[in-house]
């Protein structure tokens, strides 16, 4: 498996057609197609609802090897931890991560808690929007977790996303220039595009991934 894991937030947009899915693909077989052109994807409809495990299984058999799913967790993901682990852990070894976002300033046992009582084996990137939370990184590398964006702190993966809705060329280079030291090092990276209603987000995921398969 590459160690660039390059994708976009989302695949199921019917406006992507004619230009990224085929005129005629019906939405039903658009996650199988993406997988053929992309490595990962972004879960954000989990971020609404938590679907049950049953479609986690059929979401994991669409995908081959190799793919991965970033699952958002949804609100209140904490007071429900057992439920989402078990519900994640259906995708199997095409489970990547799970994203929590945290809108809130600083609370530090918020992450003793998940960090605390989550399984060892399902890997977080915390996505905290509030500046409060900066210095928090190396507890989260300490414990296998990651801070969404952070690129400094020494650790084995990297989850970033992208939230412009187009990158020209130049921006690509720079960014996979920016990024190949990091695969250099060993380090894994999830790296995710915001979708917009033209597929800029795919060729501009397929494009850095590969800048990044290059180097």
């Amino acid at each position: 498996m590459s160690r660039a894991l390059v994708g976009t937030s989302g695949w199921s947009y019917p406006s992507w057609r004619p230009a990224f899915y085929p005129a005629d693909l019906d939405p039903a077989g658009f996650l199988a197609f993406y997988a053929t052109r992309l490595t990962t994807v972004e879960l954000n409809s989990t971020g609404y609802r938590l679907p049950s495990v049953e479609q986690f299984r059929r979401w994991a058999a669409l995908v081959p090897v190799g793919f991965t799913f970033a699952v958002k967790a949804p609100p209140g993901a904490l007071r429900r931890l057992d439920a989402l682990q078990d519900a994640v852990r259906a995708l199997g070894d095409r489970l990547g991560c799970v994203r929590l976002v945290v809108e809130s300033p600083r609370d530090d046992g918020l992450v003793e808690l998940l960090l605390g009582s989550s399984d060892p084996a399902i890997r977080w990137a915390l996505d905290l929007r509030d500046p409060s939370w900066d210095g928090i990184e190396e507890r989260l590398v300490a414990e296998g977790a990651i801070r969404v964006g952070d690129l400094e702190t020494p650790s084995t993966w990297r989850y970033l996303r992208f939230r412009k809705t187009s990158y020209d060329e130049e921006r690509l280079v720079a960014t996979a220039q920016r990024l190949v030291p990091h695969l250099a090092r060993g380090e894994q990276l999830f790296a995710y595009f915001r979708h917009g209603e033209t597929p800029t987000a795919p060729r501009a995921a397929a494009r850095l991934f590969a800048l990044l398969e290059q180097q």
